[in-house]
């Protein structure tokens, strides 16, 4: 018969996407809205629908929600659909402005609920629209081609805006990315699937690409909202360093030594460091479970009695694992699961990087530490 699984408050549920409608990217939608209202203006009649050819390699048609169209310029604009995805974007209208410019050429710009970039790190110049690079290429090349031999006349100017943008980024890690005002035009494939890790596990990336890339050499990595609360109130730096790295533990240790990190923190409660702890290092439920009999022998190094270790072995939760080693006493059971999670990390990240653990109950507590420095570290 199977243990069974230890859950914490922060785990990560993967639904079954089996019959989960896609959606498409607000690269995608700006995209089109940009095109339609580019064939509008050229031709002086409105287009109610436009088909875009998307980087994923397929083509796809969108209904035109609105065209507003006038002598030397035309608004065009799609509502976003995400499928089955839980986007906060879902919904939301992507408008792309396109008038004309006497100079040759084509400008894009961000326009109202388009974010602006204030930190470096995320491939964009400071200052800038936050339009990614797949959708600022896929924009251009889709005016271009419905502009076709007029650009060498004149030039066209394309802003891309979103009127609840601004709203809607409150909803979003931007602001801790330095994207300020507005939402990010993402998406580089154009089409998004519902409850993708991997758009989550990017966005866990371009987080630790921020920190980096301005200037911080101690990096905080956090299995969700909660740890991160308590990691900010034991940890006195920039909220920059706090990054939630979910169920991406190794990917996020290793994408901080790609980018020059020296020194990183994590931050979670009992259930995620259980599984750390067993080296898996992509920690949801779907991909492994905690093993009660490990946490039992984990508890007989600290000196458990026979009669807790059995207890610990029959737990159905991490949490009741805490509560009957807190209800023994055996409070050194926190600081060594702690360093295993230390130690693991460091190992994961191959000794390039200094680690510290906090391990905190879920009150805010801070249960246990452990610590592994590299040998620059230790010679500080």
């Amino acid at each position: 018969m199977a243990e069974p699984a230890l859950v914490e408050d922060e785990e990560y549920r993967a639904p079954n996407r089996r019959g989960m409608r896609t959606g498409f990217t607000t690269g995608a939608c700006a995209t089109a809205a940009a095109k339609a209202a580019t064939q509008s203006l050229l031709t002086g009649t409105a287009v109610s629908e436009v088909t875009i050819h998307l980087p994923a390699g397929v083509d796809a048609t969108f209904a035109i929600h609105r065209c507003e169209l006038a002598e030397d310029a035309c608004q065009c604009s799609v509502i976003k659909d995400a499928g089955d995805d839980p986007d906060v974007t879902h919904g939301a209208e992507i408008c792309a402005e396109v008038r004309w410019r006497p100079e040759p050429g084509l400008d894009l710009r961000g326009g109202e609920g388009v974010g602006v970039v204030t930190l470096r790190g995320i491939g964009i110049e400071v200052g800038g629209p936050a339009i990614n690079p797949v959708p600022r290429r896929m924009i251009r090349e889709a005016v271009a081609d419905a502009a076709g031999d007029a650009l060498t006349q004149r030039g066209l100017e394309v802003v891309i805006s979103v009127p609840r943008g601004a709203e809607l980024a409150k909803k979003t890690l931007n602001a801790r990315l330095g994207i300020l005002g507005g939402i990010s035009i993402l998406g580089t494939t154009g089409i998004v699937h519902p409850w993708s890790t991997a758009a989550w596990r990017a966005s866990v990336e371009e987080a630790i690409d921020v920190a980096a890339a301005n200037g911080q050499q101690h990096v905080v990595l956090t299995t969700g909202g909660r740890s991160e609360k308590y990691a900010m109130a034991v940890l006195d730096l920039p909220e920059v360093a706090f990054v939630e790295m979910g169920i991406f533990t190794g990917r996020a240790l290793r994408r901080c030594v790609e980018r020059g990190v020296e020194a990183t923190s994590l931050a979670g409660m009992i259930g995620k460091f259980s599984k750390l702890a067993q080296g898996h290092f992509q920690t949801h439920v779907a991909g492994n479970q905690v093993d009660p009999p490990f946490l039992a022998n984990v508890a007989a190094t600290c000196g458990a009695s026979d009669e807790l270790q059995e207890q610990i072995r029959g737990a159905n939760t991490a949490r009741h694992v805490q509560e009957l080693v807190q209800a023994a006493g055996l409070d050194t059971f926190f600081d060594r699961i702690a360093d295993v999670v230390a130690e693991r990390s460091f190992d994961e990240a191959g000794g390039k990087l200094s680690v510290d653990a906090f391990l905190f109950d879920f009150n805010g507590r801070l249960l246990g530490r452990g610590h592994r420095a590299t040998a620059e570290r230790r010679d500080e």
